[in-house]
C-alpha cells in the first residue's frame, strides 16, 4: 500500500491498524486491546500488555541468530576513536550494568538520572535502565548545575549515572563538578551516583557515594529483563516550559516500541542490518528515538558519533562517516548542514566522499530553509525530507513516507500527516482554516501511540498545557497552514519557546535567570533570526534606580549568568541595557514586535502600545549590535 491507503486504512480503523503493527513486537503477554479511554481525553495505549523495551532492542535480536551483527558503532574524530559492538556484546554488558544497579537498589519504578556524554555506555545505560522496569531520565551533558539540580528535585532519582567528563573540539567538560554542585543545591539526594572514568580525564570519587562504573560491572551478575505493561514509563524527557519550570515528557513503554519500530521502515527506509544515523545527541529527544532506541528495536546498526559537523576535523567529517559506515539514511538537524553550507559552500568537501549507499538526508529540530534543502539537494545528488514532530511526540507528526511511497518534495513544507496523527488548523476560536490560511497547528485526540500521555506527576498541567484550548485536541505550540493537497507547513511557534540550533529553549527560564541579578529590575528575552542557527537569544535589561555601574560590565555578568544556570546551549552572547521595555497598557511586553524590529521586519504599531517612542529606543540599542536594519 502507498501512503493514502495506509493512512486512510488507518483512519477506517485505528485500533485495528495499530494492534497489526503491535504483532511486529516481542510481548511477553500480548495486549488484548489497543486504546484505553480514561475520560477527560486522557489516552494510553496496550495497557493490558507486558513487555520489555530491552528485551525488544537487543535479547530478541540475538536469540534470532544475529548476535554477531553490529549494534552500535562508536565514531569520535575528538578522540580519534572508533569501536563497533555486535547485539551480543551489547546483550553482555547492558545486563551486567543492569545487574550492578539492581545489586543497589534500582528496580521497576525507581528512577535513575543519566548525565552522559556521546559514548555507547550512555546507550547502555539507558537499556540497563529500561531492563530492569526504571525510568530513567537522560539529561543533556554538561548541562549547567542549577538545571540539573531542578531535575533531580523534580524525578527524585534513587542513582545518577555519570560521566567523568564530556568532550568538545579544543576543551574538556568536566561533568562532576557540575554533578556534585546539583546535587548540593537539590533537595532531594541520590543514594549514589555511578561514575564512566574516561581516560581524557578522570575525576576524584566521593567516598559512600561514587561508584565506578567498570568496578561495579566486573562484580555484578547479569540481570534479567522485567516485563512491565504496556503503559508503564519508559523515561521522562524534560522539556522547556514556557513558566521556565520543565516539563516531564513521559514516554509510555508499549506504544514506544510500536510506533518507533513502524518508523523505521515506513519513513526512513531502512531494513534490518542497514546502518542508520542520527547525528544528535542522547539529551535530547532525537536521541533518545533515533540513536538509541528505533534503530535498535529494528534491528538496524546505529552510530553514537562524538564530533560536530565543522571543526572536528572539517566540514567533510559528516560525508566521512557516511562513506567509512555504509550509512543508508542520515537524520540531522537544519542548522548542522548550515554550518557545513557556510565552511564548504560549494560542496568540496562533499566530492571527496562515496555517498552512494545513502539513500536520502532528513531534516528536523526546527524550520528548514528552503535555501539549506536546495544546497543539499545539489550537492549530494539525494532525496532531502523535511519532517516534523515535537519532544511530546516522539516520533514524526508530518514527513514523508519513503519507505511506503516517496511523496513529492515541496520545500517549506515537511510533507503530509502520518497515520496516527489528524492535523487540523484551527483559528483562535477553534474553527477550521481553509487550506493556505494560517492558524494553531493541532492534533484531534487521541494521539497516537507513543506519544506522552501525560506529564510526570503533573497531569493538571498536561491538560492545561496541551487539551484546554482546543477542546479534543492536542495544541502543538505551532502555527502553520495546510495547502490544497494536504502538505503542512509549520511558520512559527505560538508561545515563548525559540529554537537555537535545533534545541528547544524557554525565553521565560533566560528571563528568570537575568531578573536574579542584583541591579536588574526587569527584563525581557526575544529570539532573533540567526542564519546558521535558526534563532538566538537577545537579553533586554533595565536597571534598578541608583546603578551606576558601567553598562557593559552588567551585559557581560548577564551573558554569564545564562552560561552558568542554563549552560552554553543558549548560546546567549547579547545583553542590552535599556531605559524601558515596550508594554501594552495593561502591562504586556511586546516581545514579538521587539522580534519584528530585530529582523527588520515590517510591522503593525500595536493598538495597545503604552508610549510609541520606546520602540525607537529598542530600534536604536538593537542596531548597536548590528540588528534592525532598516
Amino acid at each position: 500500500m502507498g501512503y493514502r491507503e495506509t493512512y486512510e486504512s488507518w483512519q477506517n480503523d485505528p485500533e485495528g491498524f495499530w494492534m497489526e503493527e503491535a504483532k511486529a513486537i516481542d510481548w511477553a503477554v500480548p495486549p488484548t486491546k489497543a486504546l484505553t479511554d480514561h475520560g477527560d481525553n486522557l489516552f494510553e495505549w496496550f495497557a493490558d500488555g507486558m513487555v520489555n523495551t530491552c528485551y525488544n532492542a537487543v535479547d530478541r535480536h540475538v536469540e534470532q541468530g544475529r548476535g554477531d551483527q553490529v549494534a552500535i558503532i562508536h565514531d569520535s574524530p575528538i578522540t580519534g576513536t572508533k569501536e563497533k559492538i555486535t547485539y551480543a556484546e551489547l546483550q553482555r554488558r547492558v545486563a551486567f550494568l543492569a545487574g550492578a544497579l539492581a545489586e543497589r537498589g534500582i528496580r521497576k519504578g525507581e528512577t535513575v538520572i543519566i548525565y552522559m556524554p556521546m559514548v555507547p555506555e550512555a546507550l547502555e545505560a539507558m537499556l540497563a535502565c529500561a531492563r530492569l522496569g526504571a525510568i530513567h531520565s537522560v539529561v543533556f551533558g554538561g548541562f549547567a548545575a542549577h538545571e540539573l539540580a531542578v531535575r533531580i528535585d523534580d524525578c527524585k532519582p534513587r542513582a545518577i549515572i555519570a560521566a567523568s567528563c564530556g568532550l568538545e573540539p579544543g576543551r574538556t567538560v568536566e561533568y562532576k563538578p557540575l554533578l556534585d554542585g546539583a546535587i548540593e543545591q537539590s533537595a532531594h539526594k541520590p543514594e549514589f551516583c555511578m561514575i564512566l572514568q574516561r581516560e581524557q580525564h578522570r575525576c576524584d570519587m566521593i567516598e559512600g557515594r561514587d561508584v565506578d562504573w567498570h568496578e561495579a560491572q566486573k562484580e555484578a551478575k547479569p540481570a534479567p529483563y522485567v516485563p512491565v505493561e504496556g503503559n508503564w514509563p519508559a523515561y521522562i524527557l524534560y522539556t522547556s516550559g514556557t513558566t521556565g519550570a520543565p516539563k516531564g515528557v513521559v514516554r509510555p513503554t508499549g506504544g514506544h516500541l510500536v510506533a518507533l519500530n513502524w518508523t523505521m521502515k515506513n519513513i526512513y527506509n531502512v531494513d534490518p542490518g542497514d546502518v542508520f544515523w542520527a547525528a544528535s545527541d542522547v539529551g535530547w529527544v532525537v536521541g533518545h528515538s533515533y540513536i538509541c532506541y528505533a534503530p535498535l528495536i529494528h534491528g538496524n546498526t546505529t552510530i553514537v558519533f562524538e564530533g560536530k559537523p565543522i571543526g572536528t576535523p572539517d566540514a567533510g567529517t559528516f560525508w566521512r562517516v557516511i562513506e567509512e559506515h555504509n550509512v543508508r539514511s542520515f537524520f540531522t538537524a537544519p542548522t548542522a548542514i548550515r554550518a557545513v553550507k557556510r565552511e564548504d559552500p560549494k560542496g568540496e568537501f562533499v566530492k571527496k566522499y562515496d555517498l552512494s549507499g545513502l539513500r536520502a538526508l532528513y531534516l528536523a529540530g526546527e524550520r528548514a530553509d528552503p535555501d539549506t534543502i536546495v544546497w543539499a539537494q545539489e550537492m549530494l545528488g539525494k532525496p532531502v525530507y523535511d519532517h516534523w514532530w515535537q519532544t511530546e511526540t516522539g516520533w514524526t507528526i508530518a514527513g514523508n513516507p519513503a519507505g511506503l511511497e516517496a511523496l513529492p518534495v515541496k520545500i517549506g513544507s515537511p510533507t503530509v500527516p502520518m497515520p496516527g496523527y489528524e492535523v487540523h488548523i484551527l483559528d483562535e476560536a477553534g474553527h477550521p482554516q481553509k487550506p493556505g490560511e494560517l492558524g494553531a497547528i493541532a492534533v484531534k485526540l487521541p494521539l497516537p501511540p507513543g506519544t506522552l500521555p501525560t506529564l510526570w506527576n503533573a497531569t493538571e498541567r498536561f491538560v492545561k498545557s496541551y487539551l484546554t484550548t482546543f477542546p479534543g485536541y492536542y495544541e502543538t505550540g505551532d502555527a502553520g497552514m495546510m495547502d490544497e493537497d494536504g502538505y503542512l507547513y509549520i511558520m512559527a511557534r505560538t508561545d515563548d519557546v525559540i529554537n537555537v540550533a535545533g534545541h528547544r529553549l524557554s525565553t521565560g527560564a533566560m528571563e528568570e535567570v537575568l531578573a536574579g541579578h542584583p541591579d536588574v529590575a526587569e527584563c525581557a528575552v526575544i529570539g532573533v533570526s540567526d542564519a546558521l542557527k535558526g534563532q538566538s537569544p537577545i537579553g533586554f535589561v533595565c536597571l534598578s534606580k541608583g546603578v551606576n555601574r558601567p553598562h557593559e560590565e552588567i551585559e557581560k555578568e548577564c551573558v554569564q549568568r545564562i552560561r552558568d544556570q542554563i549552560g552554553p546551549v543558549a548560546a546567549f552572547k547579547k545583553a542590552l541595557v535599556v531605559d524601558r521595555l515596550p508594554k501594552t497598557r495593561s502591562g504586556k511586553i511586546l516581545r514579538a514586535t521587539m522580534v519584528k524590529i530585530a529582523d527588520g521586519d515590517p510591522f503593525k504599531m500595536p493598538a495597545t502600545i503604552d508610549d510609541p517612542a520606546i520602540l525607537d529606543e529598542i530600534k536604536t540599542a538593537l542596531q548597536r549590535i548590528g540588528y534592525a536594519q532598516d
